[in-house]
């Protein structure tokens, strides 16, 4: 169920999933999403009566009516992060949520933050990845929360995944559908591979037109941006950013 929240960051908007087996009394409500009244009422209609609301991440876009739709549902919220949560159970890696017959299981993928969950539908073959893979275009890796070899490792968990065919289809947090998630998952690795080589090219540029005093460290994010992001929207550029910090803290790391 789609929220009316579109923008540069949230594609069409936010992805609400709403998840039951055939037949069966109670949903599975994934990211209730930003609290909007008629996005909030769609859901509480199509989902009926809600066993729990699950949460792939704490961003606002995805878990700010979380808790005031599982009070209005009237069941809990388990999320990795305990200040979302609403009742005694948490949720991580290894989990597994079974309502009225529906088995999902929580598999951690962190990176683009620290609690980032997807969820895998064994009998759907997909798996739900929240912001770890969108359905258009690549995600950001906003530092400090986010890491991108915890995310490089979390995209090579998801890839081992379709590569054992446990995942054909990804169900992402904004846009559309992915039906080919192996070949999804292989171009966000070569893209993560690509975007830190010009990365690292950009940093030698700079430091060498810099020389023998080299760039200051306050300014290379924003000076890499404007090489390796030329391309790009300047209104995506802080995002860009944070999605360079990123990279050079992942590059800065002993080998």
């Amino acid at each position: 169920m789609l929220a009316a929240n579109p923008g540069p960051m949230t594609l069409d908007g936010t992805n609400t999933w709403v998840l039951r087996e055939p037949g069966a009394r109670r949903s599975v409500v994934v990211d209730p999403g930003p609290a909007l009244p008629a996005h909030l009422d769609a859901i509480a209609a199509e989902a009926g009566e809600v066993g729990v609301v699950l949460l792939t991440h704490h961003h606002a876009d995805h878990a700010e009516a979380a808790r005031a739709f599982a009070e209005r549902v009237g069941c809990g919220v388990r999320a990795l992060d305990p200040a979302y949560r609403l009742g005694a159970e948490g949720l991580g890696d290894g989990d597994v949520v079974a309502v009225d017959g529906l088995e999902i299981r929580v598999v951690g993928t962190p990176g683009h933050t620290a609690d980032s969950l997807s969820f895998l539908l064994p009998a759907e073959g997909a798996v739900l990845t929240g912001d770890t893979v969108l359905g258009r275009g690549t995600t950001v890796v906003a530092h400090p929360d986010g890491q991108l070899g915890a995310y490089l490792g979390s995209l090579d968990r998801l890839h081992a995944l379709a590569e054992a065919h446990e995942v054909a289809s990804i169900w992402p947090g904004h846009g559309p559908v992915i039906v080919n998630a192996l070949g999804a998952l292989d171009h966000y690795l070569a893209h993560r591979q690509e975007r830190l080589e010009q990365v690292r090219a950009a940093v030698e540029t700079l430091q060498a037109a810099h020389r023998p005093e080299g760039i200051a460290a306050e300014e290379l994010p924003r000076r890499v941006v404007e090489i390796v992001y030329a391309d790009v929207d300047p209104v995506l550029w802080g995002a860009a950013e944070l999605s360079v910090r990123a990279q050079l803290a992942y590059l800065a790391e002993p080998r």
